[in-house]
């Protein structure tokens, strides 16, 4: 390789440093005596007073006695548990709030945890309530009130009815757990025109959330862990992963989604969230959390219908596949899109891995074969994709090596102070000789997107997760076999041995490369900077997923390989009796229109610096 194609590896290292440097800024610390911030939520006065959501309501206040109405046998009450369960999840719903106490996944378990399945949340980590008008002017707050089970015919349904003094009269919370991740959940009034108050045309929501450290790896886990909604039409609105955020909406919104690294809690509107107040703020490390979450929003209501207000819960993992499955059959306007969820990288990265990455991925898994062996197949096909630029490359780099003694002869006949003469010189004998100085670094430009694509898939593939290799017991995340007790700046607590080892593999591969390099003395510093890179990989992939490292280590032996038969099929001589052979080819035969463009502007620029000179002399 020539110094144009390190140069693309160097392009390509500024961008993956930026993108990690981008995406690990720390967060700030919450403030354990932070002033609440308030937001007037901008509800038609004519419907309801004015309403401020504050930036934590977790406490609600609950009207007087006098002001509930039909609705003060609700104050009372005892907490009682009730369970739905599939092979997927499990939910358990309380009778305090009518809300979901615990949800958790079966097929899954929190770093650390072999026994118990993962909890994406439980007890006082979460919150729902809704807010209406009584007929009495007072405020209903369901988070505070009770209710009562009601049975039913059916194992995956659950209901529980707010009781009120009327028996005519009550509201019920319905959940309807499907097959999978989805929970159907349902307001459902009855007979409630008479005490509801007569101006409501919306309910309030407010929802809160806690999300508990899952991985062991913090670093990655906070940098994923986002609150994102989906705007009516299908446009994602994100909040800030890296500080503290807010952000207000007035049109519909499809679906609220608290999502972790891996794994995600999303409700989403049968009609729309018509008007949304959001907050994240991050948490401090020793807390145990990750984020917290908010979101105060109104709902369409009718109260003089009985008609149900309709929601769904998907609590499951960020799984392309089960994410995108949900859209199946459904029309443009119909479809979810939670597959967002998923960060796959820019929109060409993202069309890559969609396209081919991850049916790659699935065809390999639908093998039975272990997660080691997919990557590595994954590996030689994306090689072998890429292998006809490589040779490109390579062969661009053994021409250029050919003619190095002919580009030294041009540059000792003219010297620096005839830069122009010596460029017009050079550009001839690349003409000639059939080369383009750019053939070595436009292939690796195009591989560029092929390998972006891994470098954004694998840290985000559940299927990673909890997967062994070797010393690796997860994938997922970094594969520490040292740790020491402070933190080193670059480095952190911890030394990984796949990245460790990738890293000396790409200095053997630099070191081989750069002994067939006839290396201009005037380019030591390149040389340098040729080994230093690895070394900066080291740093930067140190807390990346250990999949990731061990898909960059097999690409480098891999490439250590290509590079070898390379060589042998394409030696110094050979190339050289290729060029001659082109030179007699080209001789007498047009310029191409490119190089004839390139040599117009090199004689007006030769033109242009004899008329400046001309101009300093007579000065």
């Amino acid at each position: 390789m020539d110094k144009n194609t390190w140069i693309g590896f160097l392009l390509i290292a500024v961008i993956v440093v930026g993108f990690t440097m981008f995406g690990s800024k720390k967060a700030p610390k919450e403030s354990a005596q932070q002033p609440k911030q308030e937001l007037i939520l901008p509800v038609e006065q004519a419907q309801q007073p004015e309403q401020v959501v504050a930036s934590a309501p977790e406490k609600p206040v609950v009207s007087k006695p006098a002001e509930m109405g039909v609705f003060t046998p609700a104050l009372t009450g005892e907490e009682k548990m009730v369970s739905l369960e599939n092979e997927h999840l499990r939910v358990t719903l309380s009778t305090l709030g009518g809300t979901i106490e615990r949800a958790e996944l079966l097929e899954y378990k929190a770093a650390g945890d072999t026994v118990n399945p993962l909890c994406l949340f439980f007890g006082s980590e979460s919150s729902m309530s809704f807010s209406l008008q009584t007929a009495e002017n007072g405020t209903l707050h369901t988070a505070k009130l009770y209710f009562e089970p009601v049975p039913t015919d059916s194992a995956n349904t659950a209901v529980l009815r707010m009781p009120t003094s009327d028996p005519e009269a009550w509201i019920d919370f319905v959940y309807t757990l499907s097959e999978d991740y989805m929970l159907r959940f349902e307001v459902a009034p009855h007979n409630m025109q008479a005490h509801i108050a007569p101006n409501v045309s919306s309910i309030r929501l407010d929802w809160i959330q806690l999300i508990p450290q899952q991985e062991q790896g913090r670093k990655f886990e906070e940098r994923y862990a986002q609150l994102q909604y989906m705007m009516v039409g299908g446009e994602m609105e994100k909040l800030s992963e890296s500080k503290e955020d807010r952000e207000q909406e007035s049109t519909g919104v499809k679906w609220i989604g608290y999502k972790d690294q891996f794994f995600s809690t999303v409700l989403i509107a049968d009609d729309a969230f018509r008007e949304s107040y959001f907050h994240s703020i991050p948490q401090q490390r020793q807390s145990g959390y990750i984020k917290k979450y908010e979101t105060a929003t109104l709902v369409p209501f009718d109260p003089t219908s009985d008609a149900s207000i309709g929601f769904r819960y998907y609590l499951g993992p960020n799984h392309y596949n089960t994410l995108k499955a949900y859209d199946n059959g459904k029309e443009k306007e119909e479809k979810l899109y939670l597959k967002k969820l998923v960060p796959l990288g820019w929109k060409i990265v993202s069309w890559i891995n969609t396209a081919l990455v991850i049916p790659m991925f699935d065809l390999f898994s639908g093998w039975g074969l272990h997660i080691g062996w997919i990557i590595v197949l994954m590996t030689l096909v994306i090689k072998l994709i890429i292998l006809p630029f490589v040779f490109v490359s390579y062969k661009s780099s053994a021409k250029m090596r050919a003619l190095k003694p002919q580009i030294d002869e041009i540059n000792a006949k003219y010297p620096a102070e005839k830069m122009q003469e010596r460029q017009a010189a050079t550009m001839q004998l690349y003409r000639q000789a059939g080369v383009s100085p750019m053939s070595g670094c436009l292939p690796m430009l195009f591989q560029f997107p092929v390998l972006m694509a891994m470098f954004w898939f694998l840290p985000t593939a559940i299927e990673l997760r909890g997967k062994s290799l070797f010393w690796a017991d997860d994938l997922s995340t970094y594969d520490a076999v040292f740790h020491w007790g402070t933190n080193i700046p670059l480095l952190g607590d911890h030394l990984s041995l796949f990245c460790l080892l990738m890293t000396i593999c790409n200095i053997v591969y630099t070191y081989i490369t750069m002994q067939s390099q006839n290396t201009d003395p005037s380019m030591k510093f390149m040389k340098y900077m040729m080994y230093a890179m690895p070394l900066m990989f080291l740093f930067i992939f140190n807390d990346y997923a250990a999949g990731l490292s061990f898909y960059y280590l097999v690409s480098l032996f891999i490439t250590i390989f290509q590079t070898m038969i390379f060589r042998w099929t394409l030696d110094d001589k050979k190339m050289l009796a290729e060029i001659e052979a082109n030179k007699k080819k080209r001789a007498g035969k047009p310029q191409s229109k490119f190089m004839q463009r390139l040599e117009q502007m090199q004689r007006e620029q030769q033109q242009m610096a004899r008329e400046n000179a001309k101009k300093n002399m007579r000065r």
